[in-house]
């Protein structure tokens, strides 16, 4: 769940893909349509998949049985497009939906660029001579702005230095990969990679996702405590058992998704629906950002609500 918030939170848009074949909504899909919510995604194409495995009657129960269950969420009216994938069945008009729903939104690129890290990595091989190595390089989407090769970046909050102070890594780009070729300059949309001078034990293994990238000095303040505006579903997502969501308390310790950020706190503080929380990974979030919040139950992270940065 973690994972996905954190993949979402680069989304301009999302299929939510439910299969006719199985009653619906599965909690899977409950929690995909409250993680559609929480991150903030309005467009939204529905296909219903697996058309091609049961009869015009189930088909079009599982149409009703989806219309019900996006009723009064973000998804309400998104188109359903029916499909098969193993025949190739409406992908068509699959494609066209994505088109019509789902553009692409208007970008400026004269803001000051910044990229959400969603990957980092080491890309020498074992045994390259120490002369044939290459800095690290650092994967994700750019939210605004743009990047060119040549230009310094930091990254934030960076890397623990001691008693869990973290220090932002200043570095230049020297290399842009989108669209799976090499650019000179890199914008807005699609997944890009950029290579810099980082040692490249700084970017193996992920060891970067959650931080974010931008011009040295404009980029949101790293934060070790959070104040974030509660707002709690009334039942638990992804679990068979609709389950009352319980009030937080102090004390606790909750999953944050901040951005691509993924962190736990523990409730010091709380005041009505608005809670502070000291986190074990600080994390570099703007006022007003979304986090989404989990509560651990039965040994796993369950998504409870969302909140607000204060």
């Amino acid at each position: 769940m973690a994972t996905m918030l954190s993949g979402a939170a680069v989304m301009d848009g999302v299929i939510l893909v439910i299969a006719a074949d199985e009653p619906c909504p599965q909690p899977q899909t409950r929690e995909h349509l409250a993680a559609i919510e929480i991150v903030g995604v309005k467009k939204i194409v529905i296909a219903q998949t697996k058309i091609d495995l049961v009869d015009r009657k189930r088909a079009l129960e599982s149409y009703k049985e989806i219309v019900e269950f996006t009723r009064g969420t973000v998804a309400e009216g998104a188109p359903i497009i029916p499909v098969s994938a193993l025949h190739s069945i409406n992908i068509d008009l699959l494609l066209y939906a994505i088109e019509k729903y789902i553009p692409t939104p208007q970008r400026d690129p004269t803001k000051p660029p910044r990229m959400y890290v969603v990957r980092s990595f080491d890309v020498n091989k074992p045994g390259t001579p120490i002369e044939n190595l290459v800095g690290g390089v650092i994967g994700g989407s750019i939210l605004q702005g743009k990047f060119r090769i040549g230009e310094e970046i930091e990254v934030r909050p960076g890397i623990s230095s001691f008693k869990n102070q973290y220090e932002p890594l200043f570095t230049n780009i020297t290399s842009l990969h989108a669209g799976g070729r090499r650019v000179e300059e890199a914008v807005c949309g699609g997944l890009v990679g950029v290579g810099t001078l980082l040692d490249p034990s700084l970017t193996k293994a992920d060891k970067l996702s959650g931080n974010i990238v931008g011009k040295p000095g404009l980029l949101p303040p790293t934060r070790y405590d959070l104040t974030i505006e509660t707002h709690l579903f009334e039942r638990v997502v992804g679990t068979l058992e609709q389950t009352e969501v319980k009030q937080i308390s102090v004390g606790e310790t909750l999953l944050l998704d901040v951005g691509t950020s993924i962190t736990t706190g523990n409730v010091t503080h709380m005041k009505g629906s608005v809670v502070e929380l000291k986190l074990t990974r600080p994390v570099c979030a703007e006022e007003n950002s979304r986090v989404a919040i989990s509560r651990k139950m039965m040994g796993r992270w369950r998504l409870i609500g969302y909140g607000i940065v204060k």
